[in-house]
């Protein structure tokens, strides 16, 4: 039985990062910085004890846990590296000359302050490291608490974070339900939960007790959409991977797929294939020639749940269907002849079965649009009325066009759900602003006193006069018609690009040519500047 943190314990972790948090040791970017550097040796050193960690967790092949748990992990900390110092500064609003100019306005980038992270055991490592970055970066403290349910990897977390990073800032804590729930009664500044969206509305409603924001990031079942213009056989090779990588057991994976009557059959036959390819039974050169390592199901609970509604789908098997309980193994397995109301959409699946519904695009938007907000959807399709119509039908957290989960692994962008998928973003900046207090800072001089005396009681009708806005751009006749949509030309961005720098340019030469003048000529900076250009220029037409 597996030995968890004592009451005790929590209570001094809690205690300790609460008070760290108090002397303003982590608002420091240097520390944060070192911090992150640590947290990239402990990865660096440790690899082959993450992968057998993984190993015994859920038998994830080696290439898998490097790709997910690894290099995903190393890239989220030079991603945040590369952007701290940025994110972290001040900026200043676009808040008009008086108050940008003369007031100083600017919106600091604060820590919220300790926050919880609560982690998945489908991605055991890399879901509470992500996360833990961005919090990091920010200049937060840091409760983590493991999924128990990968035991070796919730242990490898337990023991190595304490070694790599400053333990009165960053604590971990392992436990059960029991142990949650206690932690959930606490108050914190922040909590960070990935996992199903019943247990989200547990840490929701545990939050709202103390008003504490959090970062809700779930699931969902989410779709593909394989339309009559499809690239058929990549749309069942794409789909197959998200079912066979850890075994389905994913957020982002495809739950089901909507396929248009006219390749439906094709779709099948397609999928059947590369399921095959994928567990090492169809030898193709170059590809596919491993052993066919395919994940287990992490637990007999979960075994139980998706064979038990394989048992109830009145669908037909077109392809798997075997499994053993002893090696809590299911078989990748295609579904056809779905509805929305059969067993196997009644929940997220989380596992390596594909369901398949005959259906064109838009009745899939029909279907989707009923449901909750999923997560994902995977649209293939060649043609680019699909992908509005989509786009312009249904709501989800991303979407991704000919492949799958690549929406999540962007640059610069959000990830996150909507609704029943999810609240709140992160990933890069993103991550960085979940855990951040925007605080809008203004300090005006005392001489502006005199433009904003009006505002003082009694009151005057000359001083609401002064309230009066300014004249508006627009008039009471205008209709629907008369609106204008869209972002201004290419043309007329080019030209306001050269207009902004040709005033930076003449506001130099101005001041240049005071300072000459206060100088008395001695030197002729402006002419100096001049001489030197047209000098560079006659060198470079040589």
């Amino acid at each position: 039985m597996a030995v968890y943190s004592t009451p005790a314990q929590v209570e001094a972790d809690y205690t300790t990062i609460f008070k760290t948090f108090s002397t303003g040791k982590t608002k420091n970017i240097a520390w944060r910085k070192l911090q992150l550097k640590r947290l990239w040796y402990l990865i660096d050193d440790n690899q082959d004890d993450i992968i057998s960690a993984l190993r015994a967790d859920l038998n994830r092949p080696v290439f898998e846990t490097f790709a997910s748990e690894i290099r995903s992990v190393k890239d989220h900390i030079l991603e945040y590296l590369d952007g701290i110092d940025e994110w972290a500064a001040d900026e200043i609003p676009d808040a008009g000359f008086l108050f940008t100019r003369l007031a100083g306005a600017r919106i600091r980038k604060e820590p919220l302050g300790v926050t919880l992270i609560i982690g998945p055991w489908n991605y055991p490592i890399s879901l509470i490291l992500q996360p833990l970055i961005a919090a990091i970066a920010a200049g937060c403290c840091a409760l983590i608490k493991p999924s128990e349910v990968a035991p070796a990897s919730e242990q490898f977390l337990a023991a190595q974070i304490p070694r790599y990073l400053d333990t009165d800032a960053v604590r971990v804590v392992t436990g059960g339900i029991e142990e949650t729930t206690r932690l959930l009664e606490k108050r914190y500044d922040h909590i960070f939960f990935t996992g199903s969206t019943k247990v989200g509305k547990v840490v929701q409603a545990a939050a709202a007790k103390h008003l504490t924001p959090t970062v809700l990031e779930l699931g969902g079942q989410g779709p593909s959409i394989v339309t009559d213009t499809a690239d058929v056989d990549m749309a069942a090779k794409r789909c197959a991977y998200a079912k066979f990588v850890n075994a389905g057991q994913i957020c982002l994976s495809v739950n089901h797929a909507f396929v248009d009557p006219k390749v439906h059959d094709e779709f099948l036959e397609r999928t059947a294939y590369w399921f095959e390819a994928f567990q090492g039974k169809v030898k193709r050169k170059g590809e596919g020639d491993g052993d066919g390592e395919f994940c287990r199901i992490v637990s007999e609970r979960n075994w139980e749940r998706l064979t038990g509604l394989l048992g109830k789908t009145e669908g037909r098997i077109v392809y798997g269907g075997k499994n053993n309980r002893e090696r809590k193994y299911i078989q990748p397995t295609i579904i056809s002849g779905v509805t929305s109301t059969d067993s196997l959409m009644s929940e997220e699946l989380f596992g390596p079965y594909l369901p398949v519904i005959k259906a064109n695009y838009q009745e899939a938007c029909r279907i989707i649009s009923t449901g909750e907000h999923p997560l994902a959807i995977y649209l293939f399709t060649k043609s680019t009325s699909h992908i509005s119509y989509v786009l312009n039908n249904t709501t989800s957290g991303g979407l991704t066009v000919n492949d799958v989960f690549l929406h999540a692994s962007i640059p610069n962008t959000p990830f996150g759900g909507v609704g029943h998928s999810g609240t709140g973003y992160y990933h890069g900046k993103y991550g960085f602003l979940a855990f951040s207090q925007l605080r809008a800072v203004v300090h005006p001089p005392s001489w502006l006193e005199r433009l904003v005396c009006f505002r003082y009681p009694p009151y005057t009708a000359n001083a609401i006069r002064k309230l009066e806005p300014r004249k508006v751009p627009f008039s009471r006749e205008e209709g629907i018609e008369d609106q204008s949509i869209g972002k201004m030309s290419r043309g007329l961005q080019v030209l306001q690009w050269w207009l902004g720098r040709l005033g930076k340019i003449a506001t130099v030469t101005v001041l240049l040519a005071l300072l000459d003048k206060r100088m008395g000529g001695q030197p002729w900076i402006l002419q100096v500047l001049v001489d030197f250009f047209s000098k560079s220029r006659q060198k470079l037409g040589q």
